[in-house]
């Protein structure tokens, strides 16, 4: 009987601590919610959005569209409808869907319906996709919010969320690689040539002279 009533408050404990656990589950895979934005060139979205405490993960790739699975020269050729754009994964609890739609207007020329910066052309241009009324009305707020900040009219539409497609692997993370590529001043790494392609694009210069000290990112 000492042995039976000694087991008896373990197997408890054990089973308050096992209900305990699956309790915590559901709430760890809920913890993750994405973004999706089309912010011009997505390397460099990505690269800005890397950098944010917060999120987890930013995939490059294309949405927006109709034509399915497309390529970089697909997208980039025209015809499909679809948007150089990125999915970033983020923990709500650490930063807000707000806080990211804040950022990301501030870190765009959203004035610009033709494209971004020296990139042209309808795959360039911006948008904010979402995915229910909340959202939508969120995104709405973001840009009243920013248009009465910036004092000019934003173009950046808000737009249904479509299929995203992931991006070639080559397009991943092309701002920190150490690959190779051949570029007009000669082999350099993705790095390196991330880094010429930015700063000869305007980017930063574009968002320092439209958003000034409320610009979040610089020099990505």
């Amino acid at each position: 009987m000492v042995y039976s009533n000694t087991l008896k408050p373990v197997a408890l404990s054990f089973l308050i601590a096992v209900a305990l656990v699956l309790k915590c589950m559901p709430a760890s895979a809920q913890s993750t919610e994405t973004l999706t934005v089309a912010g011009g060139c997505f390397w460099c979205v990505e690269a800005d959005f890397e950098k944010v405490k917060g999120v987890r993960e930013v995939v490059s790739g294309y949405t927006g569209g109709t034509t399915k699975n497309p390529t970089y020269r697909d997208v980039t050729k025209g015809g499909t409808g679809h948007l150089e754009a990125v999915e970033i994964q983020f923990d709500p609890s650490v930063v807000s869907r707000k806080r990211l739609l804040s950022m990301f207007i501030r870190s765009i020329d959203p004035t610009d319906a033709g494209g971004q910066f020296c990139d042209r052309g309808k795959s360039y241009s911006t948008a904010i996709f979402v995915s229910n009324d909340a959202e939508q009305a969120l995104a709405e707020q973001i840009k009243a919010e920013a248009q009465a900040e910036l004092g000019k009219r934003i173009v950046t539409p808000i737009l249904p969320a479509a299929p995203f497609y992931a991006a070639e692997a080559y397009h991943q993370d092309y701002y920190k690689s150490s690959k190779l590529v051949l570029t007009r001043a000669g082999p350099k790494s993705k790095a390196s040539a991330y880094k010429f392609y930015r700063k000869a694009c305007g980017r930063d210069a574009k968002v320092k002279e439209l958003w000034g000290s409320a610009a979040p990112f610089t020099g990505s």
